[in-house]
């Protein structure tokens, strides 16, 4: 029983960071958290906007976070379908969140000529 509660208590140890991570995202914070943003030159980082970006970032940390939340259900009710469903979501969120941003240009700010 001890057990349980330990490796509960280390699950939703992550859980709570993404979830604040989420919030300061959300919040249009945190860019410096996005790996390849942070890495851009100020003059790249301008064609970009980074406000929607950080929303729909945000968005997803909270999708992820969701995700995991039965990887503990999985340990609590001694199911292991719930891990499999929660890390199949968590999965399936990753690759649409990859897809999504990299492709179509959604978060380019686009020039309006006159």
């Amino acid at each position: 029983m001890e057990d349980k509660l330990v490796l509960m208590i280390i699950m939703v140890v992550p859980i709570v960071l993404i979830v604040i991570l989420g919030i300061i995202f959300i919040n249009g914070k945190g860019s410096s958290f996005i790996a390849g943003y942070n890495t851009m030159e100020p003059e790249e980082k301008k064609k970009y906007d980074t406000a929607a970006l950080l929303k729909f970032v945000g968005k997803m940390m909270f999708g992820l976070s969701f995700s995991m939340i039965f990887w503990v259900l999985s340990v609590a009710y001694e199911n292991n379908w719930l891990f499999v469903f929660g890390l199949a979501l968590f999965m399936a969120i990753l690759v649409f969140m990859l897809i999504y941003i990299n492709t179509g240009n959604r978060f380019k700010k686009h020039n309006k000529s006159n």
